[in-house]
């Protein structure tokens, strides 16, 4: 009896080292793959009501599953492209065609854990299967040295666990060719005002690299950063930098969508070791990626915890959730540069570095005294490397409430902004009218004389914001840290 199965295309949108749809072409005789536009992921985020999915994001997603639906046809196949709710797509589609079963990438968070367990029971009334695959992280679930819910509080001892007592697995090749279900009615791609987005969105010019979706773009990406730029051997010094293309890989966007793997690039460092250098600067790339596992390996021990207002340590520190106060921080107007560059560049491109995100999350929540998940859920609408895990990790870490062994760290803004933006080069980037300003002056303009705020005033035409704290207690509490 022939089989036929469904390969359901989540946060895995590419050909190499995707588990799911090599095994459905080794074991079905046809396949449908498919791709489904979540209709809840265009609406707002739960609590402050943002758009759960911004612009920049829905671009890099459109742009993906455009370019996975042409990989596909380059080996026979094509890819079904819908909108709605998963569930029901896949649902109708295996009852259709008579599919035997549904393959397709586990995820570990709530959201994606409830359409899998509707798509379960639906299935489950016409007898069809569904087979999940482990591909997200750079070590598989069943490779760790520990069972998740025993994983250590502190990444260090997990990081040393794996890499004592773990491997990588090799890749999955790109199927040679693909046999499609006859008669499928594939659909066509959304655009971003089929999204639900009212404007056209065209680049920033002043963005640190043109972000485009798909594993196209992203194998690109990996060639220039390792191959033709050369920049792998000097990642650990340069990836706290704020300006430029190569600062760091920021590979984060394609592995966001699954556009590539860890794995993939684990691989191609230990081939970059083999023919060029192994350094500090390789084992720090393989590092950060240890992180981004450890962070969805957290997610499955504490579930939704992880979201909840008190993060991971059920903590009872909750801050306030001024609206207005919030908009300074969120619209770049905080008064200070450093932070309102950072936000100026979120906001205009949907991507901030490393750093800068350190910052402004412990400016709003350690400065400005707001709740950490109102900067988690701006994060999640604008990000395109936007990935659950990763996103609350972090923010947990930075509010103090989650994977962090010490106690109220606290970034120093002034300290942060002299070290890695010492001449104000980034600050006049995405703050050009404040180019005037002197470098001595350039990270607190509000230390200016008032013939000196006179000038400014007229150069630009208004005035730059106040600081929205307190700078008297905040300049003593840096004194003391």
């Amino acid at each position: 009896m022939k089989k036929r199965v469904i390969v359901w295309f989540r946060n895995d949108l590419r050909l190499q080292d995707n588990e799911a749809l090599y095994s459905a072409c080794q074991e079905a005789d046809s396949i449908i793959p498919v791709y489904c536009f979540d209709v809840r992921h265009f609406r707002k985020t739960q609590l402050y009501g943002f758009p759960k999915t911004g612009i920049h994001r829905a671009k890099c997603l459109i742009e993906t599953v455009r370019d996975l639906r042409l990989s596909l046809k380059e080996i026979g196949g094509d890819l079904i492209v819908a909108y709605g709710k998963p569930e029901e797509i896949i649902y109708s589609l295996a009852k259709y065609h008579e599919v035997d079963a549904v393959y397709c990438q586990e995820e570990v968070c709530s959201e994606e854990i409830q359409v899998e367990k509707r798509l379960e029971r639906n299935l489950e009334s016409i007898e069809v299967d569904i087979d999940y695959f482990w591909g997200s992280t750079l070590y598989h679930y069943d490779d760790l040295p520990m069972d998740p819910k025993q994983l250590p509080n502190v990444f260090t001892m997990f990081r040393k666990e794996v890499e004592q007592k773990s491997s990588i697995r090799d890749l999955f090749p790109i199927p040679e060719q693909i046999s499609l279900v006859p008669n499928l009615e594939v659909g066509s791609i959304p655009n971003l005002k089929d999204l639900g987005f009212e404007q056209t969105l065209s680049p920033s010019p002043k963005s640190v690299l043109p972000f485009k979706g798909g594993e196209t773009a992203a194998l690109l990406r990996l060639k220039h950063y390792f191959w033709e730029g050369d920049r792998l051997q000097v990642y650990k010094e340069t990836r706290n930098g704020l300006l430029g293309a190569d600062y760091s890989s920021k590979f984060s966007p394609w592995l966001a969508l699954g556009c590539i793997s860890p794995r993939q690039i684990y691989h191609e460092v230990k081939h970059y070791e083999m023919t060029r250098i192994s350094n500090q600067s390789t084992y720090w790339l393989i590092f950060e990626l240890i992180w981004r596992d450890y962070f969805r390996f957290i997610t499955l021990k504490y579930g939704n915890a992880l979201f909840k207002a008190g993060g991971i340590k059920a903590a009872h520190k909750i801050g306030s959730e001024k609206m207005e106060l919030f908009q300074k921080w969120a619209n770049g107007e905080t008064g200070i540069p450093f932070i309102d560059a950072n936000m100026q560049e979120l906001n205009a491109t949907g991507f901030m570095s490393n750093r800068g995100r350190q910052n402004v999350a412990s400016f709003l929540v350690k400065d400005m005294n707001l709740h950490w998940r109102m900067g988690a859920e701006y994060f999640e609408s604008l990000l395109i490397d936007y990935d659950p895990c990763s996103n609350y990790g972090n923010w947990n870490y930075v509010a103090g409430i989650g994977n962090d062994p010490r106690e109220n760290r606290y970034f120093n803004v002034l300290k942060q902004a002299s070290k890695y933006d010492p001449y104000g080069d980034y600050v006049k980037h995405w703050l050009p009218h404040l180019s005037v300003l002197p470098s001595t002056r350039i990270h607190e303009p509000y230390l200016l004389k008032p013939t000196e705020q006179t000038y400014l005033k007229l150069r630009l035409g208004t005035d730059y914001p106040n600081p929205c704290i307190n700078i008297h207690s905040w300049k003593a509490r840096k004194a003391k840290s």
